[in-house]
């Protein structure tokens, strides 16, 4: 009898280390938020967290222009025809596409959780063991870009339409530098040395995001004794499309898009287009070979003819179309609608977003500069948002006694991830091939470990050397550990399937209805065991 009462001790006593009320003292949206219940709070924190994940949506859109601004730069180069003795001018791209991939695209889309985990980080500074928000959050984003955005990109495509990796080589470059990152963890934290991070394991980290982009562009250019010996759709590499040209753009354009939907899919269309140009064939994308007599190339893309130039409009008279942008709250697509609950239900989400906007509105316009200056605000925007994060979920966390890594696996993943799976769901839609949707999902989920887990370990083990001489310790490093053992298995279970779709049908995406829904909730299933298992661990449950 008293065994078994012990026994039942012990487990209330491991099913508190899920959900424990306690009373919190601390408060963040007014004084006399303590007074409130437990039960109010947390309604509160979760609104005011899914609120900041609204934000994140919305700054990110911006954050996608000016790295489409970015990504589109170009340079002249005049070179004589040896026929005739011409000059002939061309534009030529100064970004590689694979590597635009990896660090502007994928960078960009894991921002929010880099962000959250450097700040993480720096709150802990100078505390011998390391935060677990960080970690957890950047882990949970990448089971969450794993499972779930393969899922909605497997059904995206049309019934029976069928989209494949077009370059398998760069693919599996990505695909094995991200399944190394997590035996590179588990190695550091089971292996070498147990439960700590030293100084030299968190610099190794960082800088094998540069061997990432160093392999993937020698796959990309198939340098010898480097590349894989494997075949891809071919496409010019020097020449650049049409859309990336300078020319001379109508000065009324911009009035046509100056409302623009900040807060959803369209802001990350064009930007998955210029993202993505390296898996389509000459086909697909104009190129241009023009005279220098004729002065400019002539705009023969639709989508260049729509961009607006500083030379045609001035920089204030831009910022201030974005302020006028942002208080506008019906936008020609809801004045279309004939339903009356549909335009109020839109006008009033448009009042939810008025905030965001105004304040993102400050952010300058993304054709200065070739999208640098925007690019770089939209960074700072970014890590304010994801402070207020780190606040919110340690208030959820206080209040509910739900651990903090429970959160930032699921509820922080799955909102600061949300990028990640508009993009790819874009690029399912309008690529022709899956390069650009499932290359994402790598390339994010290498650069949340070597940056977003390096960097904040670099930041804590170097402070702690110099000010200690002690490494920095992992808390948690169990429940870590196990949960990298989780993610690689069930991962290995999921690119097994693409690998089984790319061999019976042809493609990775797409294909008959009924399989694409079953592979579908295969993925979905992957991905509750990894949130379900890793969360009974870290709660010492199991």
């Amino acid at each position: 009898m008293a065994s078994a009462q012990k026994h039942i001790a012990e487990n209330i006593s491991r099913l508190s280390n899920i959900l424990e009320l306690e009373t919190c003292e601390a408060y963040l949206l007014f004084r006399w938020e303590t007074n409130l219940g437990a039960g109010i709070r947390t309604l509160l924190y979760f609104l005011g967290l899914a609120y900041c994940f609204i934000g994140l949506s919305a700054i990110t859109a911006r954050f996608f222009r000016s790295m489409e601004n970015v990504v589109k730069q170009t340079r002249k180069v005049v070179k004589i025809d040896p026929s005739t003795g011409n000059e002939i001018v061309r534009y030529e791209k100064v970004w590689n596409y694979t590597i635009a991939d990896i660090a502007l695209l994928a960078f960009g889309t894991s921002f929010p959780q880099i962000s959250l985990a450097t700040i993480d980080a720096i709150r802990n500074i100078g505390e011998l063991y390391a935060g677990g928000l960080g970690p957890g959050t950047l882990v949970g984003s990448a089971a969450f870009d794993l499972f779930p955005i393969h899922a909605v990109c497997v059904v995206v495509p049309k019934a029976g339409e069928l989209k494949k990796i077009s370059d398998i080589g760069v693919w599996l470059v990505e695909l094995f530098w991200s399944f190394w990152a997590y035996v590179w963890l588990y190695i550091i934290l089971e292996v070498w040395t147990p439960n700590v991070v030293t100084l030299w394991e968190a610099l190794l980290t960082v800088l094998q995001f540069g061997l990432l982009l160093t392999h993937a562009y020698a796959q990309d250019k198939r340098w010898p004794y480097l590349a894989l010996p494997l075949k891809r759709t071919e496409r010019p590499e020097d020449w650049v499309p049409a859309e990336a040209t300078p020319c001379e753009y109508n000065t009324n354009a911009y009035n046509d898009l100056s409302e623009i939907n900040q807060v959803g899919e369209d802001e990350i269309r064009g930007v998955v287009d210029i993202f993505s140009i390296h898996s389509r064939n000459e086909t697909g994308l104009v190129y241009q070979k023009v005279s220098v007599n004729d002065g400019s190339a002539e705009c023969s893309n639709k989508d260049t003819q729509d961009n607006i130039s500083l030379k045609d409009s001035h920089f204030l008279q831009l910022w201030k179309l974005q302020f006028e942008d942002a208080l506008m709250l019906e936008r020609k697509e809801s004045r279309k609608l004939n339903n009356v609950y549909l335009r109020v239900a839109s006008i009033s989400w448009q009042l939810l977003l008025a905030p965001w906007r105004f304040l993102f509105a400050f952010v300058p316009p993304y054709h200065i500069a070739h999208g640098w200056i925007a690019f770089i605000c939209s960074l700072l925007f970014i890590s304010g948002i994801a402070y207020i994060v780190t606040q919110l979920t340690d208030l959820i966390s206080c209040v509910t006694g739900i651990n903090a890594y429970v959160i930032a696996f699921t509820a922080l993943a799955g909102g600061t991830s949300w990028p990640d799976l508009v993009a790819s769901k874009i690029a399912a839609e309008r690529q022709t091939t899956a390069d650009s949707a499932i290359a994402n999902i790598t390339c994010s989920n290498s650069v949340n470990i070597y940056i977003g887990i390096g960097i904040p370990w670099l930041i804590d083990t170097a402070y702690n050397f110099i000010a200690y001489r002690e490494p920095l310790r992992i808390k948690n490093a169990e429940g870590l550990s196990f949960s990298l053992l989780v993610f690689f298995a069930t991962s290995v279970g999921c690119i097994a399937v693409l690998v089984y779709r790319r061999m019976t049908l042809g493609a990775e995406l797409g294909g008959p209805r009924l399989w694409a829904w079953v592979t579908s909730v295969y993925f979905m299933f992957l991905w509750i065991i990894f949130v379900v298992l890793s969360s009974l661990k870290v709660s010492g449950i199991i």
